[in-house]
């Protein structure tokens, strides 16, 4: 490829990933064989289409305490990735489940190895940003730098620049995030110009996008009160993409310039539909030449049972003694299940009995959820029950909101108070 005066133009290929989740406990179960599987899967793509970097924009760790399992697969996978591709260039941020700390504390001796990790915001007094520890210049294959990755972790309020209080925190929180952006940006843009005018800004960041489809079994809320402050275009217009993480659903916006890549694994039952992969960026000139999926094949299933919705438990039974759930697997392979019964009142045996039909099958019981048989009546039969059938749908802000308005005459509660609140549910949530 050359420009119209006959000189190449430089181009680089990037992946972008994110939400990996190392260490997640699902319904007791650990998922270190999916992730193996798909850390071995990764090195096969880095090995086969030899990109010049690799993104991960958050959530590398399930919890804020990951197990050791989770954190020696990780720094193994790096190891692996760079002893066999020294000139690939990784950039890591925290994500809303990573302790930011913790994962940036080997960041000085990591970064000799081309691996840039980024966790926390840094203030050099309380009212400035060093803005310029989140600039990471990547090179192509010859060399030269084309990108500089404006590398963001996952923002709390008190990472953002100072913004007038409003009302609501939702608006405080956009107003923030879209004045550290820019303000980055400008950052970003004079190092550019300075150093390395060929080059393409690329942003990376982890939070929630305003129409963005959702998995609330496994993502919570960012934004105070549950809202959905940000949208594609609080990003500035001169990032060429954004890589997002959060979101498990792979999912993209302007036409794809910013994406969320998804999770390599679905992380609850709600995600068990959907594709996962990771993005496969081409970079020319100035912008973003092509962005292509890679599909990743899953190495575990998740299972629902009965496919068409909840039955009577005699029904169930006959159900789950029928279904096929695969031959040949070994038993880190085994599906995992997830059965959904109506209540037909109190029964102390009915977990034994479902267990009992399952003893013998290659699979994993993971989950039994019930509907209350009012729960299928007209609304005014069955008020007194219909929202008993799965307590952990109900969102501990819109409940604290709710209580606040109830109590103070509708009045919201105040930003700080909020974003106290949010960060306490985080902690208690990982």
């Amino acid at each position: 490829m050359c420009n119209n005066i006959g000189h190449p133009i430089a181009t680089m290929r990037i992946f972008h990933t994110a939400d990996w989740h190392l260490g997640q406990t699902f319904h007791d179960y650990d998922r270190d064989y999916e992730h193996r599987c798909f850390l071995e899967w990764l090195l096969g793509q880095i090995d086969a289409r030899k990109p010049d970097a690799m993104l991960l924009a958050g959530d590398v760790f399930d919890s804020v305490n990951p197990p050791a399992s989770a954190q020696r697969m990780y720094y193994d996978f790096l190891k692996k990735a760079v002893d066999a591709h020294p000139s690939l260039q990784i950039v890591v941020t925290a994500g809303n489940h990573d302790a930011a700390a913790r994962l940036e504390a080997p960041a000085y001796l990591l970064s000799h190895f081309n691996v840039h990790v980024l966790g926390t915001v840094r203030h050099p007094t309380h009212s400035t940003i060093d803005y310029s520890k989140l600039l990471v210049p990547l090179k192509n294959a010859s060399g030269e730098v084309t990108a500089i990755v404006l590398a963001v972790p996952y923002l709390r309020f008190t990472d953002l620049p100072h913004v007038p209080q409003t009302a609501e925190a939702a608006a405080a929180y956009q107003t923030g995030m879209e004045a550290f952006y820019e303000q980055l940006t400008v950052e970003a843009r004079r190092l550019r110009d300075e150093r390395y005018p060929n080059a393409v800004l690329v942003g990376m960041g982890h939070c929630h996008l305003m129409g963005g489809a959702e998995s609330r079994d496994s993502e919570r809320r960012l934004i105070v009160g549950g809202l959905e402050a940000l949208t594609a275009s609080s990003f500035p217009a001169e990032l060429s993409y954004v890589a997002l993480g959060h979101l498990h659903k792979p999912q993209a916006f302007q036409d794809g310039r910013v994406a969320y890549s998804g999770s390599p694994i679905p992380l609850s039952f709600t995600e068990r539909q959907y594709r996962h992969q990771i993005w496969e960026l081409e970079f020319a000139g100035t912008g973003l030449l092509e962005r292509r999926s890679v599909e990743m094949p899953r190495a575990v299933a998740l299972l629902s049972l009965p496919e068409g919705g909840a039955v009577p438990m005699t029904e169930l039974l006959t159900v789950l003694s029928n279904a096929d759930y695969g031959s040949g697997l070994g038993a880190e392979q085994y599906p995992f299940l997830e059965v959904r019964y109506l209540d037909d009142g109190p029964d102390p045996t009915r977990r034994h009995r479902i267990e009992e039909v399952l003893k013998d099958k290659p699979v994993r019981l993971a989950a039994t959820k019930f509907e209350p048989r009012l729960q299928q009546m007209g609304a005014n039969d069955g008020n007194a029950v219909a929202g008993l059938g799965d307590l952990r749908s109900i969102d501990p802000l819109e409940v604290l909101l709710a209580a606040h308005r109830d109590s103070h005459g509708g009045a919201e509660p105040e930003a700080e108070v909020l974003a106290a609140f949010r960060d306490i549910l985080t902690q208690v949530s990982l």
